[in-house]
């Protein structure tokens, strides 16, 4: 985003503060009861009390600590990195703790706590686990592409926000933004949604819901809902030249939440396909000068010779007329429409190509990432470091052709991390490559496993690795 772009992370701009206590529910419980007797503005009232009341507790405030550049640092050199606290709010999407947020929210956490609303009433009961308000958080995964992450906590028995409810987004619809701007929970505010679709910059295609339902630094991860209290999206960030709101919210609409929770859950990442098929936008002069059928639409320029989507019969100047049955204006259409695709299920593409329009069927495989290539090389038992708690390889001629831009041909990558409870909190990331630990210079994994074997439990680390490009150290204590 750019420079006039606020993650919503930490201003206070608050229409309504509500929240699901016994005063209030019997309030909406009498009011029901007698309905008839009610105003325009007491049944507008009740109407809101009680989609709050249905809502508010399934939305969380996510406190992060992290480090980050100081304000110095940028007046100093060298640098100056300091621990940071900041706020967000985040949807309980299942009883057993499961919580979507934003993926700028924890962005570089060392550390992720939740924290539930309050329990309505001074005697709770249930479990201990529904009691606790406060828990630390495990990242499942994250997709920073769309901005979404998914945690979960120790909890069980907690009330939810379903996604399998969730609204599509109309255009001058009444919704509510609810979350924990400057800390403060279970905040409401209420607008319309000025746009169902719209692309905000043209480098990022993907499309976002539009509202001017303030939504402030904190809102970030909570939901907006429609009037029936279901999810429609999930607040994102803010268009806005002062930090503040002004009526320019975006939302993740709740297709693409939904599509990111099921993809995170099941594998920890979001699995997508690979059409084959390059495209661009039509604009008059395009078809004017190529006598197109029509001066709008996405257009395929180019087909990859040995893709799906060849093999298919799609062919360049082929008009996209409809993505499994959805109609295509627009080149962000398309690549929302390619983006909630399920891996497992052939596209249907209908293209006009002259005066014919043709129905043609894609089985088209998943996108690999080079860090999923990375773990397909590494996955012998020979590169298991268990108290590293990563698989790794050395660097040969395959990954070199994977990673053509390393700053140096000898060492050791990482190609994914383990789950293991004996092992290091290293730090380490799949594509990191190992150069030294603790001064000694690795050059092959059984460099690396000797200089491992030799260490003790509680023995001080520090790696020398290189990420993107960059050399950086990583310390721990050895567990």
């Amino acid at each position: 985003m750019n420079r006039f772009f606020w993650r919503a992370m930490l201003w206070p701009v608050l229409l309504l503060t509500c929240g699901a206590t016994q005063a209030q529910t019997r309030a909406v419980q009498a009011a029901e009861r007698d309905s008839s007797s009610l105003s325009v503005l007491q049944k507008l009232n009740v109407g809101i009390s009680r989609i709050m009341a249905r809502v508010s507790p399934a939305v969380v405030q996510i406190r992060v600590t992290g480090l980050n550049l100081s304000e110095d640092s940028q007046r100093t050199d060298p640098a100056v990195v300091e621990r940071q606290h900041s706020l967000g709010s985040g949807i309980i999407v299942d009883p057993a703790g499961y919580i979507l947020t934003n993926e700028h929210v924890i962005h570089g956490a060392l550390r992720v706590r939740v924290l539930l609303p309050p329990i309505a009433g001074a005697h709770p009961t249930g479990t201990d686990s529904a009691r606790r308000r406060i828990f630390d958080a495990k990242v499942i995964g994250s997709q920073p592409d769309v901005d979404l992450a998914l945690l979960k906590i120790e909890a069980t028995g907690l009330p939810v926000l379903s996604l399998e409810q969730a609204s599509q987004a109309q255009q001058g619809e009444i919704v509510f933004a609810v979350g924990s701007p400057e800390g403060l929970a279970s905040s409401v505010t209420m607008g319309v949604i000025s746009a169902a679709e719209r692309q905000v910059e043209n480098a990022f295609p993907m499309m976002f819901i539009q509202t001017d339902a303030p939504i402030n630094p904190g809102n970030s991860g909570g939901p907006l809902v429609d009037a029936e209290g279901s999810l429609v999206g999930l607040n994102a960030f803010i268009m806005s030249r002062s930090g503040g709101s002004e009526g320019l919210g975006f939302a993740i609409p709740a297709a693409t939440v939904r599509f990111v929770y099921e993809s995170l859950r099941k594998y920890g990442r979001v699995r997508k396909i690979e059409t084959g098929i390059h495209t661009q936008p039509i604009t008059p002069d395009l078809a004017a000068g190529l006598s197109l059928s029509r001066d709008w639409g996405v257009i395929i320029a180019d087909v990859d010779p040995n893709g799906a989507a060849r093999t298919a019969g799609v062919e360049p100047g082929d008009i996209i007329d409809t993505f499994d049955g959805h109609p295509i204006y627009t080149l962000p259409e398309l690549i929302t429409s390619v983006f909630v695709h399920p891996v497992d299920q052939p596209v249907l593409l209908k293209v006009l190509r002259g005066d014919r329009l043709l129905t043609l069927e894609i089985h088209a495989p998943e996108a690999t990432r080079s860090t999923d290539r990375l773990s397909e090389l590494a996955t012998s038992d020979k590169g298991v470091l268990r108290r590293l708690g990563i698989v790794c390889a050395d660097i040969d001629e395959k990954i070199r052709a994977i990673m053509p831009h390393l700053r140096s041909g000898a060492g050791v990558v990482v190609g994914a991390r383990i789950q293991n409870a004996t092992s290091a909190e290293t730090g380490l990331k799949a594509g990191d490559v190992i150069r030294t630990l603790n001064l000694t210079r690795i050059d092959s994994l059984e460099t690396l496993k000797k200089a491992v074997h030799a260490l003790k439990g509680g023995d001080a680390v520090a790696l020398q690795i290189e990420r993107e490009g960059k050399l950086s150290y990583l310390s721990f204590e050895m567990e």
